[in-house]
């Protein structure tokens, strides 16, 4: 699993470090030098992140107890994503999985406070308390504002795993999900802006921002049950391009980019082994960007996606679980396995094609 943290972090960072030093503490102990102020509106601010760091990798490991595997984890501008490579198996493991993150900054958000409590009893500095204050109160409204029944919050995740456990129907279940979100969305975004008109206060803009951000996710999980319902039944043999051309690990990249013929039909390749086996999956682009004195000199193994983190399906699979898994695949690609060889390939246009016979959105 790997754990990622998106540049947009920054903002976040400096967002908390300036109002934290700029603005709480100062109002809370004026009279300190302006250093102590910014040293604590830091320490804040980097324990806050790793506050949700801890929130997305409960997740994780709850997912990995219920057998979900996890792709990666990553922090950006409005928190963290848990990106899992399958969905829960069951209504039970989606409760355990969505649950998992707002429970543990509940329990950071009161371990925070018994830790300012501590401090204060055995007199310690101001600022200090005022900090570890501050990141109890962060961590609660963390956890509360998650479990908002609403897509794509955790809340919304509890929301559909109820559904589902009523209905016994994941996909109608996951729809009225994303129905709630992207209503909650747009009435965050409304309060945003009017609270931006009437107030001229940045804080508004931000809720408009987060709420829009909530429509656009809740859409598009709504689009994916949509695609998921229209897909029920089909089988991933159904829908794969059987028997792809594969590529040979020790092929040179120059003998790709340049001299075989299918490199102008297609853009993606299975890579075999000596064994004739899969062992990962080579696009065109990726190859070209290899400079040309060294492609004679580099094979398609040295810059393939190795088959840990390309996406594998079986022939026999529903398509409509293999879905959700397209969008982590290099290329957003599958490749189709069957007894240990490689079977076809599953790419967006086959997905399109599908969806066109039964009457979908391609």
């Amino acid at each position: 699993m790997r754990v990622g943290v998106h540049w947009s972090v920054l903002a976040v960072f400096a967002l908390i470090a300036l109002g934290l030093a700029g603005g709480r503490l100062p109002e809370a102990h004026p009279g300190r030098p302006w250093p102590a102020y910014a040293a604590a509106g830091v320490a804040a601010a980097v324990v806050f992140l790793a506050s949700l760091l801890a929130h997305e990798l409960a997740h994780a490991v709850a997912a990995r107890r219920d057998g979900v595997p996890v792709d990666d984890v990553v922090l950006w501008l409005l928190g963290g994503a848990t990106r899992l490579r399958d969905e829960a198996p069951s209504p039970a493991a989606e409760l355990r999985i969505s649950g998992s993150g707002p429970l543990v900054s509940l329990l950071l958000g009161v371990g925070f406070f018994a830790a300012a409590w501590l401090m204060a009893a055995a007199g310690a500095g101001g600022l200090a308390v005022e900090s570890v204050v501050w990141l109890s109160l962060i961590n609660v409204l963390l956890a509360l504002f998650n479990v908002v029944p609403a897509s794509p919050l955790d809340g919304g995740r509890l929301l559909r795993a109820l559904l589902w456990w009523r209905t016994g129907d994941r996909l109608r279940a996951t729809a009225r999900a994303s129905a709630v979100g992207r209503g909650f969305g747009w009435a965050l975004v409304a309060l945003g802006l009017w609270a931006f008109v009437w107030t001229a206060a940045f804080g508004g803009l931000w809720l408009a921002l987060i709420g829009w951000f909530l429509v656009v996710a809740a859409t598009e999980e709504g689009r994916q049950a949509r695609l998921r319902q229209l897909l029920a039944g089909v089988a991933v043999r159904e829908t794969m391009t059987p028997d792809p051309e594969t590529v040979d690990a020790r092929l040179p990249v120059d003998a790709l980019v340049t001299e075989r013929p299918p490199a102008r039909r297609h853009t993606a390749f299975p890579v075999t082994g000596a064994d004739g086996g899969p062992v990962g999956l080579v696009t065109v682009e990726e190859a070209a960007r290899v400079p040309g004195p060294e492609r004679a000199r580099t094979t398609v193994g040295q810059v393939m996606a190795p088959l840990a983190r390309v996406v594998t399906a079986e022939p026999g699979e529903p398509v409509a679980d293999l879905l959700p898994r397209l969008g982590s695949g290099a290329e957003h690609r599958a490749v189709v396995v069957d007894g240990g060889r490689v079977a076809g390939i599953v790419s967006p246009s086959d997905i399109s094609r599908v969806l066109r016979w039964r009457g979908g959105p391609a």
